[in-house]
């Protein structure tokens, strides 16, 4: 029944149908095929490597290196700074000149240079012959930080491209494989991968570097990025690879500047001008994309408050834990790996049953109404910490840390396992939050833009840590309560903002016929 009515229909590469099929009732998703998962298992391997690195910076950089709470957190917050600044430079290089295959290969080689470094700066012979400090920042902020940008600002959108656009009967009547639904998926396992390799990362190498030694922590990561890096390579041949348009912000400047002054009464949007532009390097599907992919940075301005909160989870809330009673065992960076814990767990669960029961029900909540959901569960998150906080200062025996004769590893009569709440929930916001704008990233942009809106909105982290570096002149207690208090605040009335602003933009997105074009 499905063929015949899809016959006169356009078709995708891969025999897809592109607009929706007459008889559909329903969409669902279809299965990521194996060489979407060769990308996964790549990003899986550079978040072990990321996170089984970066989660020890704070206490390596106290404890070895001998820098203050402030100073770690400063320079933590340069490290997740950098990672993002040069996401956009990636984007260029992979949309006008390599494409994506190529940069991600470019970068992850940077990258793990930067790995080996960091690894040799450790060893006891660097730190005690003064490299120990120079060779972390060589290693973090020339290799490793271009390197991740480079490989982030194109790992999602290019996994997101091998999946095939359009609508494909199922064995069901009226029951279609909606690519939309697929991509939605793909990033969700996209994110999961991101979890897996940095649960695995933070529960083996904090432990290596408290039983072994730091060099041999930071050199597992470089080991298993490296394998990363060879799985990805071995897919060359069945990947989609769309090759690079040139020029493409230049042609988004002038195409805006064409926008400008041709400027017509009773436009709905300023860039309706640029449509049917007799002569032009552009056609009316560029347009419209552009359109949505300005739409999309007025979405991501809201992030950085987000971001600021989210990477309380690598410093402050470490800083805070210090000063819990633990186990002897526990290496108290090891705790964000509950945050990976749950993402593991929840994203297949939100992905087989929530979502879809949801969808089944009449409930398919759209991009912003995920967003400000996730925003809003930060919001609780966060609450907590602010009243954990509050609570380490009434017990003794320092209480908030400032009295005479209080040792650098004071702790208070207080159960560092009070922190599982806030890694948890915080897991829990990311897939309404953090996956959603990868989604909405791609989703929104035309084809030549993919890789660059996607760069826009990992940029907003940027806006997150340079918020962390200025609150990290606070971050001593007991000062770091009323940091926690502030950003809870902030975001809590930026949430409510949010919604209000661009709710609509829900209705609009779903009348998109496919993303992936």
């Amino acid at each position: 029944m499905a063929a015949t009515t899809t016959t006169s229909l356009r078709l995708g590469k891969s025999g897809e149908v592109i607009e929706p099929p007459a008889d559909m009732v329903r969409g669902v998703a279809g299965k990521l095929s194996p060489w979407t998962m060769l990308v996964v298992i790549m990003e899986l391997c550079e978040r072990f490597a990321y996170y089984g690195a970066s989660l020890m910076f704070n206490i390596y950089l106290q404890k070895v290196l001998g820098r203050s709470k402030s100073e770690a957190v400063a320079l933590n917050r340069v490290n997740q700074f950098m990672s993002y600044a040069t996401t956009v430079l990636g984007a260029i290089i992979a949309d006008q000149f390599l494409g994506k295959f190529k940069t991600i290969v470019l970068f992850a080689t940077i990258y793990l240079v930067g790995l080996i470094v960091l690894s040799i700066s450790s060893a006891d012979f660097s730190v005690s012959g003064g490299f120990g400090l120079p060779g972390f920042c060589i290693a973090v902020f020339a290799f490793i930080g271009f390197g991740t940008g480079g490989i982030k600002s194109n790992v999602s959108s290019f996994m997101a491209e091998q999946i095939p656009v359009g609508y494909k009967p199922t064995a069901t009547p009226g029951v279609y494989e909606d690519s939309k639904l697929t991509t939605e998926r793909g990033f969700r396992y996209f994110y999961w991968s991101i979890n897996v390799g940095a649960f695995a990362g933070m529960m083996a190498c904090p432990q290596v570097a408290k039983n072994e030694s730091y060099a041999l922590a930071y050199m597992i990561p470089a080991i298993v990025f490296f394998v990363g890096i060879v799985t990805f390579v071995g897919g060359t041949k069945r990947y989609t690879k769309r090759q690079p348009q040139g020029t493409v912000l230049v042609k988004v400047w002038r195409c805006m500047r064409y926008a400008r002054t041709h400027r017509r009464d009773g436009q709905s949007h300023w860039l309706d001008s640029s449509l049917d532009a007799a002569g032009q390097e552009w056609n009316n599907e560029f347009v419209v994309g552009l359109q949505r992919s300005l739409r999309a940075c007025k979405v991501f301005l809201f992030y950085p408050v987000y971001w600021s909160v989210y990477g309380n989870m690598t410093d402050l809330l470490i800083n805070q834990g210090m000063t819990m009673r633990r186990p002897n065992w526990l290496s108290v960076d090891q705790l964000n790996v509950v945050n990976s814990l749950v993402l593991i767990v929840a994203i297949p669960v939100f992905d087989n049953f929530v979502f879809p029961l949801l969808r089944r029900m009449g409930f398919r909540l759209g991009p912003i109404a995920r967003i400000t959901t996730g925003f809003a569960i930060a919001v609780c998150g966060f609450i907590y910490v602010t009243v954990l906080q509050k609570v380490i200062y009434t017990r003794g025996p320092y209480y908030d840390f400032t009295g005479p004769n209080v040792p650098d590893d004071a702790t208070n009569d207080i159960s560092v396992w009070l922190q599982i709440v806030p890694y948890a929930v915080v897991a829990i916001s990311e897939i309404f939050t953090s996956v959603t704008g990868l989604e909405f990233a791609f989703s929104q942009a035309p084809a030549e833009l993919k890789s660059v809106l996607t760069a826009v909105f990992l940029f907003t982290n940027c806006g997150g840590s340079l918020i962390g570096m200025i609150l990290g002149i606070w971050s001593s207690d007991p000062q770091v309560l009323y940091v926690f208090a502030a950003q809870t605040i902030i975001l809590g009335v930026l949430a409510a903002i949010f919604y209000w602003c661009f709710h609509h933009y829900d209705s609009m997105v779903a009348t998109q016929e496919q993303y992936n074009t």
